[in-house]
């Protein structure tokens, strides 16, 4: 299904800045204060000047935007009458939206810098106001569009050489109508749009605001009020009681809800379900995966890979039990660090060179592309005062991109910087191939080129290991990498599957369904080394991802298919750069599973799923080997 100006900016920030690294801020000075913006030199802050060079050129835009508003209106009822007054349309909508998300951005971006400056929360605010009225002018053109007759649309595109350019963007349109309703229906479904949100909204009203998880005592006897964010520190504690309480305190706190939450997540399916059978889908993964155009075996076919060959996270279960020396593993002993963290410091610069050393495999221009990002303005480097948290790659059509870092010396900083500037490259040359339509990357292939800088990145360290120690922690953090956007995320895909598959059929969900489900996708994925206590099975009513039917197995190909291409440029198979390097100058002009395919990986097929299996499977043996030799 074709997007939006606002809707691409939701999936620019669904890309780059919901899923992204948070990494840790700690740039501080000797005296332990935190440095101020005009402490930092110019070469490690961006260059939003490159955007617009002042408030005052901000301003300007800002009028012409606002007086654009009113120009959409001599279209409205006519785009069937022409190609050259549909063509007219969609350039005059192209050419506001570029300066749409310049504003939009620079405004964003300038009160990241400093949160507590009010003129730039003011600029965000402003634009945000005006983008309403904007998209409530535009939004007749994809409805009218619709309207249009199939033959008399393609005779415009066959006709007008320019409007030729839409017609990826037009098609996509065509092949929606078969889901869009009459109009009368589509209004009751519009209606019904704001309180089919709802159990999403309660399971977040619980789990945000009116559940409370009690106290703890953590590893020096000192009580603590438990909440997410200490939870998860607390599983990655050395002092199994600490995890054991932890997790007792955690799990409990859910169980005064478990029914409510059932019902909500009940709920929720029962609503996908509505929506699908309303469109004349077959069912709700088919109507998940219709706007990427992705057949329902790129899904299923992910699952049946991973569920045909478990034996290496059964391994690496029995081997997490052997380095943890307990008799008995634990839910609670799943995520905690198997090895020492390392404390080697990477300040920044070094940084630098090793993620240009490790990227070499990519090839000269992209090396000549990627230092010249590095210091021509692109990044935001260090923690400020004020300074928004965090870190996220970002930009807009007509400027080169910008990465938010606040940078510490420790390796997960290095890994994020490859990380967003792999995501910057992907942009890069995207915007400089397609036209403005096409110049963005779908969630299904803007992960590919980021994860595939990591996997370069982290063969390269574990070939420049010191000693057996930095390399055990760097492959025990590859496995867990590993686990955590593979298989975890094809587990919950499963389990998704499973449940709106029950309603589908007619069946109920019950609290009792839903633990029972989930307690045996989670054992058959870790194996019998895994012991799983009463009512710690609840991971399937406390996943607010379960409340956004049929997306994170996204995570999953992505990954997939980053190792893939990753692997076969280092093993310098034919073509394998070459396809790569026409793949990150593709945008939105092609289905996102055809873009991959450009690069050499079909997920129509299990071999990429296969490939990270086997590679899985080969950390998991070379970690067992290091500890033997000891």
């Amino acid at each position: 299904m074709t997007l939006s100006n606002s809707q691409k900016i939701i999936t620019v920030l669904m890309a780059f800045i919901l899923i992204m690294v948070l990494v840790p801020t700690g740039t501080a000075q000797e005296d332990g204060a935190i440095p101020q913006r005009s402490d930092i030199d110019d070469r490690y802050k961006w260059k939003l000047e490159d955007i617009y060079p002042n408030t005052a050129a901000w301003e300007k835009d800002y009028e012409i935007f606002k007086a654009s508003i009113p120009l959409f209106e001599q279209f409205q009822g006519k785009l069937g009458e022409s190609a050259e007054t549909l063509l007219a349309c969609l350039k005059l909508r192209d050419s506001i939206d570029i300066i749409g998300d310049n504003l939009y951005v620079y405004s964003y971006m300038k009160r990241d810098e400093d949160t507590r400056i009010s003129d730039y929360q003011e600029m965000a605010d402003r634009i945000v106001s005006l983008y309403a009225q904007y998209n409530s002018a535009t939004a007749f053109i994809q409805p009218e569009i619709l309207t249009i007759d199939n033959t008399v649309l393609q005779s415009f595109i066959n006709s007008n050489e320019e409007l030729s350019v839409y017609s990826h963007y037009l098609n996509e349109i065509i092949r929606s109508k078969e889901h869009i309703l009459s109009e009368k229906e589509e209004a009751i479904l519009a209606i019904a749009a704001p309180f089919a949100r709802s159990p999403q909204d309660i399971f977040s009203m619980i789990d945000d605001a009116d559940i409370k998880y009690g106290k703890v005592f953590d590893e020096d006897s000192n009580e603590v009020e438990l909440t997410n964010q200490r939870y998860v520190r607390m599983l990655r504690s050395n002092d199994r009681r600490v995890r054991r309480d932890a997790s007792d305190t955690y799990n409990e706190a859910y169980l005064d809800y478990k029914n409510t939450l059932a019902a909500c997540l009940a709920a929720s399916v029962k609503k996908d379900v509505f929506f699908a059978q309303a469109r004349k889908y077959n069912s709700c993964l088919e109507m998940s995966l219709f706007g990427d155009d992705i057949p329902t075996d790129v899904f299923t076919n992910l699952i049946k890979a991973v569920n045909d060959n478990l034996a290496p996270m059964h391994k690496w279960a029995s081997l997490r039990k052997r380095i943890l020396n307990v008799d008995t593993m634990q839910t609670y002993d799943m995520i905690v660090p198997l090895v020492a963290p390392q404390t080697r410091e990477y300040a920044y610069d070094d940084a630098v060179k090793i993620v240009t050393e490790a990227l070499k495999p990519l090839g000269e221009q992209y090396l000549k592309d990627f230092k010249k990002g590095l210091v021509s303005g692109w990044i935001d480097v260090y923690e400020t005062e004020g300074k928004r948290s965090g870190g996220y790659q970002w930009g807009t059509y007509d400027t080169h991109p910008f990465i938010l870092l606040n940078w510490s010396n420790n390796i997960d900083n290095v890994f994020t910087l490859a990380h967003e500037m792999g995501h910057s490259m992907h942009s890069f040359y995207t915007r400089q191939e397609e036209p403005y339509i096409y110049g963005y990357n779908p969630l299904f292939t803007a992960e590919v080129a980021s994860i595939c800088n990591e996997a370069l990145l982290m063969d390269y360290l574990l070939k420049k290991a010191r000693d057996k120690d930095e390399k055990i922690y760097l492959l025990t953090t590859y496995i867990e990498k590993i686990i955590g956007t593979f298989y975890t995320q094809v587990m919950f895909s499963e389990f998704e599957q499973q449940i709106h598959e029950r309603i589908e059929s007619g069946q109920a969900i019950s609290a009792d369904y839903l633990q029972a489900t989930y307690r045996g996708i989670y054992e058959k994925y870790w194996g019998p080394d895994l012991f799983i206590a009463e009512n710690r099975d609840l991971g399937g009513m406390r996943i607010s991802h379960f409340y956004r039917q049929f997306y994170v197995y996204k995570y999953a190909t992505s990954f997939t298919a980053a190792l893939d291409i990753a692997q076969r440029i280092l093993n310098k198979e034919k073509d394998a750069l070459k396809g790569y390097q026409e793949f990150l100058g593709i945008g939105a002009s092609k289905p996102p599973i055809d873009i991959v395919k450009v690069a050499g990986v079909d997920l129509t097929k299990p071999d990429p799923a296969n490939a990270t299996i086997k590679l899985f499977g080969e950390l998991v043996d070379e970690v067992e080997r290091l500890l033997d030799e000891s």
